[in-house]
């Protein structure tokens, strides 16, 4: 079952939209894990920005179930949601889950934490994400307590119990884990998951297919690239889950997220060339992309906050 869930999302893009009902009703989660390799399960989380109906699981909540416990990546947007994939971890091993890692400082990695802490698991992050959730935390539960209403009770905030700065090794059961911090991406603290005897990469947000990735006032956009092209591709993964939709291989990555994000910075540089502004930076063509989710909400942003940077670089 396992193989052919790969050789379905690897060989093809799989069809997301915004406009799909919640796929779990019986669950706080979007949907229901699925084995991606033998022993690697992953949640996928909707394509579309947080809702009180999608409970805010829009990321993927994966888990690697190593034969001496469980590790699991993200605690996820809401203590509920940690609370519903734990119950599906239960159904799945009677192995303990023994850690806990963050992909990074965002509320959809970080707010579930308060129910891992409470069963006792520590939380591993990268030292910037824990500063992320140390000084922008209240703000952050904040924000999703305005979409979940009465599905955030339980949540708090619970920072990462244990940091890294470069890179955390994990042995555990059959399994070597790889906790990497590449470089910069997305966000301050992202990292990826790298699991080489079995060629996946749990990349986080270093990576987007199906979705349009977001261009927050703090990526640099040109360091992104640079950490994908140094860092990341060289891992010369098979299997990808990403941050966001379905698990796929690199191809579809990086034609959705290194070559976007290569393809906005010409556009807005020639735009620049050409003497242009901001007011018109945000219209550049970015037509290529508009059947991704989120287009809609993102692309103009993203233009806009790529000419701000390139304006100074």
């Amino acid at each position: 079952m396992a193989a052919i869930t790969v050789a379905l999302c690897v060989g093809t893009t799989a069809s997301a939209s915004e406009d799909i009902a919640d796929q779990y009703p019986g669950s706080a989660l979007y949907s229901k894990p699925v084995e991606v390799i033998p022993h690697v399960w992953s949640a996928i989380g909707a394509t579309a920005p947080p809702t009180y109906e999608n409970s805010g699981h829009n990321n993927n909540l994966s888990f690697v179930v190593t034969g001496d416990g469980v590790v699991v990546i993200n605690g996820g947007a809401a203590y509920i949601l940690a609370q519903a994939l734990h119950d599906e971890i239960k159904a799945v091993t009677d192995q303990p889950v023994k850690l806990v890692i963050n992909e990074n400082g965002q509320g959809h990695a970080i707010l579930g934490n308060s129910y891992w802490v409470e069963q006792g698991v520590p939380i591993l992050a990268h030292e910037d994400a824990a500063h992320e959730v140390v000084e922008y935390g209240p703000q952050i539960l904040e924000g999703m307590k305005r979409y979940n209403r009465d599905k955030a009770r339980g949540t708090i905030i619970a920072v990462p119990t244990e940091t890294f700065s470069d890179s955390r090794n994990i042995e555990m059961g059959d399994f070597r884990i790889e906790v990497l911090r590449l470089g910069p991406a997305h966000s301050p603290g992202d990292i990826s998951v790298w699991l080489p005897d079995q060629s996946l990469v749990i990349a986080g947000d270093m990576a987007f297919h199906e979705r349009m990735l977001p261009i927050f006032d703090d990526t640099m956009t040109a360091d992104w690239l640079e950490t994908w092209d140094t860092a990341f591709e060289p891992l010369g993964a098979i299997y990808v889950i990403p941050g966001h939709g379905h698990p796929t291989n690199m191809a579809q990555v990086r034609r959705y997220t290194r070559d976007y994000l290569a393809y906005l910075r010409e556009k807005v540089g020639d735009h620049l060339d050409a003497g242009g502004d901001l007011a018109d930076a945000y219209y550049v063509d970015q037509s290529p992309y508009a059947h991704l989710d989120t287009f809609e909400e993102l692309a103009t942003k993203n233009a806009g906050r790529v000419y701000e940077q390139m304006e100074f670089e």
